[in-house]
């Protein structure tokens, strides 16, 4: 085996601070349970977002609440210098990603759908897309060599789901409960405005009820969804299912 894949590592893209918690955060505690790595990148800290304060201190908030959450999910964090609503979708940033992609070495990325409401959270997934090409054609001269990785996933998330589709269930009974705890290590997805949180969307009953209902379709006590890269669901086959060489 390439000893880059002898050990699982999930990178998760986020827009904001909170994105990747609350998207991929179930499936980052599943998988580094059973012993892979995690990185979770925020291209912002989403610093606009707090109805009062201003955006300077509620970035700090916010830096403090990512190295939280990152601890409970066993992964370790990397914070990009963007503005929250300015992030910028050109060739520096994606080669910056391409460069984050070559130094973690992932085996996996997770990031946003592109049928979004939000521009950063569309910006992310273009950044993303070109990033990783990059990051994997040796031509593009880099100071680290090129990387290659093996798989690329939309998590669901409540914002992203214009053409997003569930094609995998991942059952996360086990660490749901674990979930939910680095869930309230954010003031953002901890409870909403009317109960002393943030925002007027509540971020805290919403996952926990998808869990529920991505369960029930899944089979799964608690489970979630993501959606694969649009073609990777194509099957290539010498057969049709069931009448393979040997089921006859």
């Amino acid at each position: 085996m390439n000893e880059d894949f002898a050990s699982g590592k999930i990178m998760v893209i986020g827009a904001h601070a909170g994105d990747a918690e609350v998207m991929a955060g179930a499936t980052v505690l599943k998988h580094t349970r059973a012993g892979h790595q995690a990185v979770i990148v925020h291209m912002t800290l989403g610093e606009a977002g707090h109805p009062t304060l201003p955006p300077a201190v509620y970035a700090e908030q916010r830096r403090q609440e990512v190295q939280a959450s990152a601890a409970l999910m066993g992964a370790s964090v990397v914070t990009l210098p963007y503005a929250d609503g300015a992030l910028p979708c050109d060739e520096a940033v994606k080669f910056q990603v391409c460069d984050l992609i070559r130094r973690e070495k992932p085996t996996i990325i997770l990031t946003h759908w592109q049928g979004s409401l939000h521009k950063d959270h569309i910006a992310t997934y273009n950044i993303v897309q070109d990033a990783i090409f990059y990051a994997a054609i040796p031509a593009f001269e880099r100071e680290l060599p090129a990387h290659r990785i093996r798989g690329l996933y939309f998590p669901e998330n409540w914002e992203d789901m214009d053409g997003w589709r569930a094609d995998i269930y991942l059952d996360a009974t086990d660490v749901w409960d674990a979930y939910l705890e680095m869930l309230r290590s954010h003031a953002l997805t901890r409870a909403p405005r009317d109960r002393g949180g943030v925002s007027t969307f509540r971020y805290f009953d919403y996952y926990d009820a998808l869990g529920t209902t991505r369960g029930c379709l899944g089979g799964f006590g608690k489970a979630v969804a993501l959606m694969m890269t649009p073609g990777a669901w194509t099957r290539r086959v010498d057969y049709l299912p069931g009448l393979e060489s040997g089921n006859r």
